[in-house]
């Protein structure tokens, strides 16, 4: 049974399991949603001040005034709070099941009239060794359009697969890039507070920021066992429990 009874239908789970998403509409409350927004323009103006000091204007994945991912997790109580709410952890265990893990969480930023599009990939494709599938939450923090860059979904169904493909390095703009067929996707046009939810193994991308505002999402990633390094040695990024055999470990917000 769900933790609570909020949005979580067996027609999402019906959808996860046969194309690897399911929707949920304004679901982030409006005091969280401003939260997530605050903040991340405090991590943006932090990574504009790391390049300053390095003298860049790209960093990793990010580039100056046009694509971000930053992170939130052990410099925001408020949105550690967030990512174990009953919310999320509902979320979570209705793709995943009765043990739910953080596994890890980012921002991701597109800034007005020059965001960035992202290739198509997919989240397990950055691990380049066998692991069990784990479950994104792509939170829209602004009403998501095609015109400012939103996410499209490839479903399984249209992918042909639902296992990890071979992705390869896009020289200039350091994607990993998995898949270059002719399906566009479907975008998801949502409005702020919603929230995306598809497995690592579905192949996904986004578009430019055309609009003359910026497009702000939060990711937030859970899995059902702890994600360990090759050699299984350490976790690959977070291992907090939040559910373990349908109990709350952590309490949420």
């Amino acid at each position: 049974m769900p933790v609570s009874a909020l949005q979580i239908t067996p027609e999402h789970v019906r959808q996860f399991r046969d194309e690897g998403f399911f929707v949920v509409t304004r679901a982030v409350p409006s005091g969280d949603l401003d939260t997530l927004r605050g903040e991340c323009q405090r991590f943006i103006d932090e990574r504009d001040q790391e390049m300053d000091r390095l003298g860049v204007d790209k960093l990793d994945l990010d580039w100056r005034g046009s694509r971000y991912f930053v992170h939130a997790h052990g410099k925001s109580p408020a949105v550690e709070r967030f990512m174990a709410s009953d919310l999320m952890v509902e979320i979570a265990q209705a793709a995943l099941g009765d043990t739910v893990y953080l596994f890890n969480e980012q921002y991701v930023v597109k800034a007005a009239e020059r965001g960035m599009p992202f290739s198509w990939h997919q989240d397990s494709g950055f691990i380049d060794y066998p692991h069990r599938p784990y479950l994104t939450c792509w939170i829209a923090l602004d009403d998501m359009t095609e015109a400012n860059g939103t996410v499209y979904v490839l479903p399984y169904s249209r992918a042909g697969t639902r296992d990890v493909v071979t992705h390869t390095r896009d020289e200039e703009s350091n994607d990993l890039v998995g898949y270059l067929g002719d399906d566009p996707g479907d975008p998801v046009i949502v409005p702020a507070g919603s929230i995306v939810c598809f497995s690592s193994t579905l192949l996904h991308r986004s578009g430019n920021n055309t609009t003359d505002r910026v497009r702000r999402v939060y990711v937030v990633q859970y899995s059902a066992e702890p994600l360990l390094s090759e050699d299984g040695s350490h976790p690959r990024s977070l291992a907090e429990p939040l559910l373990f055999e349908g109990k709350r470990v952590v309490s949420g917000s």
